[in-house]
């Protein structure tokens, strides 16, 4: 505690030595880093540090820490990356670290019950998937990439007891989802208590300044300023950023949940999805997850509360950011107009997926919904039919004893993105 201390005065004095304009550009750097932040433990330390880089014309060290289970990546795990990017852009270096040796073990937060193990294989696939993903927003070039195997590994069984020896158990304990685990008598194996002093010893050895993730790693992340003041060092700063809701508004962004928008997805998918983020969520995206300034944002946000900015066409703005953001400034503009010709103007697109058909050429809308695997069952397809989400032709579909008639070029519409065009089969 007391070198601790002792850290946090020196930064102090160095602060004073502050020119008026380098004071200036920690306020810079500080409006940005904050901007959507959920919680900054401390926020003085960062600024401390954003100025001690300053003055003495060194970057900081920023790490973010990847267990490498599920590499396909969707805008919620942009929030966290592109706070990596600003501090990036500001010249700090980015520490990836894969958690090779961590991700065989699993990360229990928020687990009830212990996740399946990954095999060296997976691992290495994972992570090889992740850089690829991450080059469409940071320099991977500028990047250090580290695997925690390259330490972990070589702890021997005296190195893992005295690292042990560093926290107590009831510190442990705090963790909710081990609580709640207890509560209801499900097991918690001995190796789940491994993994946050595993992650905290990480920090020890790249010797952090900051690290990022979203508020579940709230204990692992600050695992790491215990054991870097167990190990004397300066300790790091936990920056926690908020975790994204899905376009559902109320569920956190997840492929499992079909609430995401992967950044992978093609133009006119991820503008359509875009298009259908709840209102009172575009804000909250516009700060997390576009490269807009905190003052652009301001002034959207300002210019929405007045009524001289539509929320429809912030929405459109918002959406386009994001496409241009993965897909370049040409594609995002086509994914626009293709929107608005289509889903303002109710003109069809030039390109519809087409369905070779061989079935019967006379049957119900309903049986031909089904057949074209619209909808798993019946009642599903009658639902959108009496919600006015089904078109053919144009179209709205009234009724869902409706006969039809198969013929070449019939144009099916489920909701507002979904199109089928009928081919009949020669």
């Amino acid at each position: 505690m007391l070198r601790s201390l002792l850290f946090f005065r020196r930064l102090k004095a160095m602060v004073s030595k502050l020119t008026q304009e380098q004071l200036a550009e920690v306020k810079r750097q500080m409006n940005i880093y904050t901007q959507g932040a959920a919680d900054i433990i401390p926020t003085e330390e960062l600024e401390m540090k954003v100025a001690k880089s300053i003055l003495e014309n060194q970057p900081l060290k920023i790490k973010l820490g990847l267990d490498p289970s599920a590499p396909d990546v969707h805008l919620g795990h942009t929030v966290v990356l592109n706070k990596l990017k600003q501090f990036q852009d500001n010249g700090h270096i980015i520490q990836l670290l894969i958690g090779d040796f961590t991700g065989k073990i699993g990360d229990p937060t928020g687990k009830s019950a212990a996740r399946k193990q990954l095999t060296d294989e997976e691992v290495k696939h994972n992570a090889k998937t992740y850089f690829e993903q991450f080059g469409k927003i940071m320099d991977m070039e500028k990047v250090e990439l580290h695997f925690n195997s390259k330490w972990l590994s070589k702890l021997n069984f005296e190195d893992v007891i005295n690292l042990a020896g560093k926290i107590t158990v009831a510190r442990l304990m705090e963790r909710d989802d081990f609580e709640e685990r207890i509560a209801l008598g499900k097991p918690i194996s001995l190796h789940e208590f491994f993994y946050p002093l595993m992650q905290g010893y990480d920090s020890v050895e790249l010797q952090c300044d900051i690290e990022l993730g979203g508020t579940d790693q709230h204990f692992n992340i600050l695992m790491g300023r215990h054991f870097q003041e167990k190990f004397g060092l300066e300790k790091q700063v936990a920056m926690l950023m908020p975790l994204l809701e899905g376009l559902d508004g109320a569920e956190k962004m997840s492929k499992s949940k079909k609430n995401y928008i992967g950044i992978d997805e093609m133009p006119q998918e991820m503008y359509g999805k875009a298009m259908s983020i709840p209102d009172e969520l575009m804000i909250k995206y516009f700060e997390l997850i576009t490269d807009f300034s905190p003052e652009e944002i301001a002034s959207i946000k300002t210019d929405i509360t007045s009524g001289s900015l539509h929320p429809r066409d912030a929405k459109m703005l918002l959406s386009k950011t994001i496409v241009r953001m993965y897909h370049g400034e040409e594609e995002a503009e086509k994914a626009e107009n293709h929107f608005v010709s289509v889903f303002q103007k109710g003109i069809l697109p030039d390109e519809i997926p087409e369905k070779e058909w061989s079935g019967d050429r006379k049957l119900s809308i309903v049986d031909l919904l089904l057949e074209l695997q619209f909808f798993p069952s019946k009642s599903e397809a009658r639902r959108m039919i009496g919600n006015r989400g089904v078109k053919v032709n144009g179209e709205t579909v009234e009724d869902s004893g409706m006969q039809l008639e198969i013929i070449e070029g019939l144009i099916v519409q489920v909701g507002k993105r979904k199109m089928v065009k009928v081919k009949l089969k020669k």
